[in-house]
Formats: C-alpha cells, structure tokens, sequence
C-alpha cells in the first residue's frame, strides 16, 4: 500500500544526491536552531521547589541502592572465602 507522500516526484534524495531517511530535504542549520528554541519554550520547566525535591528524591534513590548493593557485594564476598577459603 503507497501513502501519499509517496505519490509525489520526490526521488528520496537531498539536493546533493544522497539518501535521506525519509524522503525530505535536509534543514538548513539555522531552521534547525529557530525550530529547536521553539520546542524549548514549550517545555514545562519545574518550579525551584519541584527541582530540590526531585534532586533529594533522586539523590536518596542513588545513595539507598549504593548501600544495598554494598552489602551484597560484602555479603557475597565473604560467602565466597567462607566456601573456598583464604590463605
């Protein structure tokens, strides 16, 4: 089944003959920049609040399972000597 975008006379190639992965021309840099900043200014950035309790969040995650697997590896490790012994 053929879309419609297929239908037209586009060859799939850029102006200067290479393939591009969908078809279209290739944007200059600075449409790239101008449609880059306008996305930006849809973001929904977080208030100060929301950032420091997200980073206390995310730093009590971190720090939690730094101790968990801690004491796995100390737990295991000392399993292992126990069973194959040191010298």
């Amino acid at each position: 089944m053929t879309d419609s975008k297929s239908l037209g006379s586009s060859s799939g190639r850029s102006a200067r003959g290479r393939s591009t992965p969908t078809g279209r021309e290739r944007t200059s840099p600075a449409t790239f920049y101008r449609q880059v900043v306008a996305e930006l200014r849809k973001v929904v950035w977080p208030t100060q609040q929301q950032l420091i309790t997200y980073f206390i969040v995310v730093v009590s995650f971190v720090l939690f399972f730094m101790a968990v697997v801690s004491l796995l590896d100390l737990g295991f490790g000392k399993a292992v000597f126990a069973l194959f012994g040191h010298k």
